[in-house]
């Protein structure tokens, strides 16, 4: 532990000031019976001062060897003091892992003693696995041993776990040493792309609607008809635009023995809830009748049934022109949202001619470019020719026009696709009661959220049609 090392050193560097004052007082007193033999007029020392000086010699000869040993001990601990003190900065770090952290997360680590069942020693889990047929079958008092000993580091780190419709074989894989759960395979989420683009404000303390003036009739100006006569009038007028707050919520009932004999199934239950809240909080805003993005984006007909990329692309840009055209200086075209079967198979269109314009620092042959650092879920993918990012969001339909088969693509501004939510969602609950007669644990996880499109009549542009049916590779 930190502090018995430094009281370790503090001791040594105790014992090295009392071995560096024994070899400045052997050093005086020698000095000292020069000095009287010297003052004395004698040329030679007693007897008794040559065997006294003798004995200082020793000491100080001892002295210092001491002092080297100490020294180099007093370096020991001072290196291993270091090793802990990086061990500890190293348990600190946190990592970023692309994934929203979720609110209840509260682990207590054990302190610098390392786990009976370690990754780095045993990253199949064979001791664990031995220890357990040994204590069972020929009752292995070091098998034992061990495994009590993992027991009790699961309650100090995972106390949580310990204390706490679906049964304990859905969880099977879960009831061993953490590390060797870290490989399970969760389910499947589309997550909120789109969502992590809108222009994001904090969520009222309270009331279930947000009002918003719009100023529909503007005023006006004109040339005067000759000095003194009325100038142009115009009154203003606005109508409030109310934006309702709405709950994304999700629930799941786990059952007593999965999570007391289960390691981290509520993280994994937690974490697969929040997920589907995030993808239905998008999939709002993107869907939703009457005011999603769908819903409110004027549309941009691509009626083909040959598509190819360099007719779409004209395409995209008359929706840029249209956000253009009805924001002017409140808000220019910024991103282009489409779903990731749309966005490979633009990547996949080959072409011998390029636009006319190009974004700034784009190659000029090229039709845009793909970022290879980025994946689903994790900011835009590329970069179309006009300067556009491209989101890519598989909450987007697939299911849409008389095929039933097309998707659609979103111009947006992002300034202009507000979002309101609680800074500390999504929110849990964990409940005993309600399910206890039947030994569960009910699990719910919420986000409040408010969004609006339409401060801007027609600020929002899509592209849709049979041009974009099922994509072939």
């Amino acid at each position: 532990m930190p502090g018995t090392i430094d009281d370790l050193i503090a001791s040594i560097e105790v014992e090295l000031e009392a071995a560096q004052k024994r070899l400045k007082k052997c050093g005086a007193e020698v000095q000292l019976i020069l000095d009287k033999a010297q003052q004395d007029g004698r040329s030679n020392l007693t007897t008794e001062e040559d065997e006294r000086v003798a004995e200082l010699f020793a000491a100080r000869d001892q002295a210092k060897n001491d002092i080297v040993g100490i020294e180099n001990k007093l370096a020991t601990t001072n290196k291993l003091k270091v090793e802990e003190q990086e061990r500890e900065d190293k348990q600190k770090q946190v990592r970023d892992t692309q994934t929203r952290k979720p609110s209840y997360d509260q682990v207590a680590r054990v302190g610098q003693e390392e786990r009976t069942y370690r990754k780095d020693q045993d990253p199949l889990g064979k001791g664990f696995l031995m220890d357990i047929a040994r204590q069972y079958s020929y009752q292995d008092v070091e098998a034992a041993s061990r495994l009590a000993r993992h027991m009790q580091e699961e309650r100090v780190e995972r106390a949580e776990y310990l204390q706490r419709a679906v049964g304990t074989s859905a969880f099977s894989g879960l009831t061993v040493p953490q590390y060797l759960t870290d490989m399970y395979a969760p389910a499947t989420a589309a997550l909120r792309p789109f969502a992590d683009i809108c222009n994001g404000h904090p969520l009222p303390d309270s009331g279930m609607s947000i009002e918003i003036s719009r100023i529909t009739t503007a005023s006006d100006a004109g040339l005067q008809a000759s000095q003194n006569t009325a100038v142009t009038e115009q009154n203003m007028d606005d109508t409030q635009l109310s934006v309702p707050v709405q709950t994304a919520a999700g629930q799941q009932t786990i059952s007593r023995q999965a999570i007391d004999r289960g390691t981290g199934i509520e993280d994994v239950a937690f974490q697969d809830l929040f997920n589907r809240v995030a993808t239905r909080l998008d999939s709002t805003l993107l869907n939703q009748a009457t005011t999603g993005l769908s819903a409110v984006a004027q549309a941009n007909a691509y009626t083909d049934g040959t598509p190819t990329g360099a007719e779409l692309y004209p395409k995209i840009l008359g929706a840029a022109a249209g956000v253009e055209t009805n924001l002017l200086a409140m808000g220019a075209p910024t991103h282009a949202v489409m779903h990731s079967r749309r966005w490979y198979w633009l990547s996949s269109q080959m072409s011998n001619t390029w636009p006319m314009i190009n974004s700034v620092n784009l190659p000029v042959q090229a039709s845009g470019t793909l970022d290879p650092n980025s994946s689903y879920a994790s900011g835009p993918r590329g970069v179309l020719p006009n300067g556009m990012q491209v989101v890519v969001d598989n909450n987007i339909v697939t299911n849409l026009g008389a095929g039933t088969n097309e998707d659609e693509l979103y111009v947006v501004p992002a300034s202009e696709c507000h979002l309101w939510e609680d800074p500390n969602a999504p929110l849990f609950i964990r409940a005993e009661q309600p399910a206890a007669a039947s030994l569960g644990v009910l699990l719910v996880a919420y986000s409040y959220f408010a969004y609006t499109f339409g401060r801007y009549a027609n600020g929002m542009q899509k592209v849709g049609g049979t041009g974009l049916v099922t994509p072939a590779f």
